[in-house]
């Protein structure tokens, strides 16, 4: 089996929420709209972070979010607008290898016509 590039740009994007409650809301709301193919929730993360001048430790939910490049303008938008945290994680890699029927699906799964 050979494992390829996909055949379009493809993101892997990354998002924290701070209940699996939130999480889930989000990423149906994402998966729904056809902004995300999947979207993985792990709960039970902890994040260290500086906010306001001050370091936090919170429990959080980690979303990965599969979707295509062009759509992050508007899934990050979509979050923004979903997210109860006045800044929220929302950043994005490359997929630049996988399966090709899987890296299709994405592709299939977040098409104006799915």
């Amino acid at each position: 089996m050979t494992v390829n590039a996909p055949p379009a740009p493809l993101l892997l994007a990354f998002c924290t929420a701070p209940d699996l409650e939130t999480a889930d809301h989000l990423g149906t709301r994402l998966v729904e709209e056809g902004l995300a193919a999947c979207v993985n929730l792990l709960p039970g993360i902890r994040s260290l972070y500086r906010w306001q001048g001050r370091l936090q430790r919170d429990a959080e939910v980690l979303l990965l979010i599969k979707t295509r490049e062009v759509l992050f303008p508007a899934l990050a938008s979509r979050l923004r607008e979903l997210h109860p945290y006045e800044l929220p994680e929302i950043i994005a890699c490359p997929i630049s290898q996988g399966l090709p029927d899987y890296l299709n699906w994405v592709i299939t799964c977040t098409s104006p016509t799915s």
